[in-house]
């Protein structure tokens, strides 16, 4: 595989990058997410996953701690995701409540940064990644 190149916008506080989900019957959904080199792994909000049809219920009461934290409570395994033009099958990600007033869906944690090289080029606006073992 190649290197591929991921725009973003440097004006925004974080990395915000479109995410891709496909579900069993190849309905592809486009996902709001940031990179996010604090999170062990991959977040997805139990609003998006339910909206999809990817998870049958939500935690109602879910309190969301103070700050920048999510409220975790389940896991789930994505048939398909795409991710800076990457397609993983079979991706296991963190179901969790989301602050609504944050706008995006997804945390793109390290269990997707231990499988690529990834270079940030800042003043480009630019994630320039490669797949381990590409010579």
């Amino acid at each position: 595989m190649r290197k591929h190149i991921t725009s973003f916008d440097t004006r925004k506080h974080h990395i915000h990058l479109e995410c891709f989900i496909t579900d069993a019957q190849g309905i592809i959904y486009s996902v709001a997410g940031i990179l996010d080199t604090g999170a062990p792994q991959t977040e997805f909000s139990d609003q998006f996953l339910l909206y999809a049809g990817l998870l049958e219920s939500r935690r109602e009461n879910a309190s969301i701690p103070p700050g920048l934290q999510t409220h975790k409570y389940g896991r789930l395994m994505l048939p398909s995701v795409e991710i800076c033009g990457y397609e993983i099958a079979a991706f296991e990600v963190i179901v969790s409540s989301f602050e609504a007033s944050w706008g995006i869906d997804a945390l793109i944690g390290l269990d997707f940064f231990r499988r690529f090289l990834m270079t940030i080029d800042y003043s480009n606006g630019i994630l320039i990644t490669e797949p381990y073992g590409n010579d």
